[in-house]
């Protein structure tokens, strides 16, 4: 197949979960077919990268828009639009124009808009059959912050955006001519929005190589362990919940344990947290160091959306992981048996200590996650990334070349 993915913002560094899914998919597709990744980014140009992403994906195409980085006064700009913010500061004039130039001369088989967000730069009328990868049920997403937003300000805008949100993500849905989903759960809320068969489940994977060759079980320090994207509200929110209301509870009956959150660009929120049993790291070289010293990996979220593929990573390294019931939506896992999930404050407490202190169940959870992680490698993923991509060109009249490139995949 002649596959075209568009994303919005830079690939690389690999640091975020989105770009971690992105990625790895990208990789095993990239191994079988000729994938085209356009890929622009906004400030000015970054030879660097640009040099950088073609040598990760040969046929890459980055390209900068020279806008400025998104502010205050560009949200502003955009208040009156009828698309979300989310959507708009990743919309680009010459991405835009470059993907209409490739469908109209019929240039790819199939294409894939990767989030909602470059949905704009895909032309109103497509000639080639195209996917909408959602990540995220946006509008959740922006419901969610809205809920727990503590600055009126703020709220009233993530009101307003989750209201623009719902409108253009169910128009979206529906323009794109097939949407995968990465949770079962993430399925049933599109489902509202447009046919429940337009809609495929393709999960979220774990990189086994990398995680399961680094299990360490053996964890006998009382080390706590968060990881994440530390400029991200729903982390910042996740952490300020868990450091105010749950850690008190776990110091209280385990003196010595220590809290770590480990993650890129910790926002001054999060700094402020650090103490004598809190320590902040900061941007680090790789999380698996960390997530080897863990006796207990916690997701204590509260907003956000799509999967999280930390915990699938932890679990790949035969972690215990204490999750809410939002941080561990849309994963196959089940409370008891390869996680625990907690969703008030004395539960998730309840739960690190007895992980802590109670050896054999501990052992327990680490051993069925690490089955659990391992049904999930990117290999297996990328199959039914590829076969969605297939089908949809089969239900595609648009091209009689992607009847055949479907055909041959399929064959």
């Amino acid at each position: 197949m002649r596959i075209l993915w568009v994303k919005g913002g830079k690939l690389l560094p690999v640091d975020t979960g989105g770009k971690i899914r992105s990625y790895n998919l990208l990789k095993q597709l990239a191994a079988r077919h000729e994938v085209t990744l356009l890929s622009y980014y906004d400030g000015q140009r970054d030879a660097g990268y640009e040099t950088e992403i073609v040598e990760h994906f040969s046929r890459a195409v980055a390209i900068s828009t020279g806008r400025p980085d998104s502010s205050a006064i560009d949200y502003l700009r955009h208040l009156f639009s009828p698309a979300p913010y989310a959507v708009t500061k990743f919309t680009s004039v010459r991405a835009g124009a470059l993907v209409r130039e490739w469908m109209a001369d019929d240039s790819f088989d199939v294409a894939v808009c990767d989030f909602l967000s470059a949905s704009l730069n895909f032309p109103a009328e497509m000639r080639t059959p195209t996917v909408l990868f959602q990540h995220n049920v946006e509008s959740v997403l922006w419901r969610r912050q809205a809920d727990y937003e503590p600055n009126l300000i703020k709220r009233i805008a993530f009101k307003l955006e989750a209201a623009k949100m719902i409108r253009y993500e169910t128009e979206a849905v529906n323009r794109f001519d097939h949407v995968i989903a990465v949770s079962e759960n993430d399925r049933e809320k599109m489902a509202r929005m447009t046919e429940r068969s337009r809609i495929t489940v393709v999960p979220t994977g774990v990189d086994l190589d990398a995680y399961r060759q680094q299990q360490s079980n053996d964890s006998t320090e009382p080390v706590v362990v968060f990881t994440g994207s530390m400029d991200w509200e729903a982390n910042i929110d996740g952490v300020e919940y868990f450091c105010s209301e749950i850690w008190p509870r776990v110091l209280k009956a385990v003196p010595g344990a220590r809290f770590r959150i480990v993650g890129r660009n910790p926002h001054p929120r999060v700094q402020a947290l650090a103490s004598d049993s809190i320590e902040v790291t900061g941007t680090v070289q790789s999380v698996i160091d960390h997530l080897k010293e863990a006796a207990v990996f916690v997701v204590p979220l509260r907003i956000g959306g799509g999967t999280r593929l930390k915990i699938y990573e932890a679990m790949a390294m035969g972690k215990a992981v204490v999750s809410t019931s939002v941080g561990a939506e849309g994963l196959d896992v089940e409370d008891g048996r390869d996680i625990m999930l907690a969703d008030t404050v004395p539960s998730f407490a309840d739960s690190i200590i007895k992980l802590l202190c109670d050896r054999q169940a501990r052992k327990r959870i680490e051993s069925a996650a690490a089955r659990l992680a391992a049904r999930f490698d990117w290999s297996v993923i990328a199959d039914r990334f590829e076969q969605v991509l297939a089908d949809t060109i089969k239900r595609s009249d648009k091209t009689g070349v992607s009847q055949t490139a479907a055909a041959m995949v399929s064959a």
